[in-house]
């Protein structure tokens, strides 16, 4: 099943929207949270990052969803050295995770999964 990291600059928000995504994705969908700077505060860890890779990559990809700033160039970074199939997804943080783990639970393919966060954009609001 393909994994999704959520990179935010704040862990609190990170593990939000992974608790978010991992319920509307039924469950079965891999999220981990990545958010924080490493000794707990504001700001992105590529070592927190690469570790919540790890935990969700079981051979069918990895979606990350950043928030802004460092954290996309954080996760660009964890692309460079990734073992695997590991890309950002340009979308939403929390609705973005929300429909890759709507869709990933479905056992869809990166692809999907990648399509699936990006297509949140077109989920307008009014």
């Amino acid at each position: 099943m393909v994994g999704i990291v959520v990179i935010s600059h704040s862990r609190t928000l990170s593990e939000g929207v992974a608790e978010l995504a991992r319920e509307l994705g039924v469950g079965k969908a891999a999220v981990e949270p990545a958010g924080g700077d490493a000794e707990g505060g504001m700001g992105t860890s590529i070592e927190l990052v690469e570790q919540a890779v790890e935990t969700v990559q079981d051979g069918d990809g990895v979606v990350l969803l950043a928030d802004l700033g460092s954290s996309v160039l954080t996760a660009k970074l964890v692309i460079d050295d990734a073992e695997g199939e590991v890309v950002l997804a340009d979308a939403p943080l929390a609705e973005g995770a929300v429909a890759a783990a709507s869709m990933a639970a479905t056992g869809a393919d990166l692809a999907t999964v990648v399509a699936a966060a990006e297509s949140a954009y077109d989920h307008r609001k009014r």
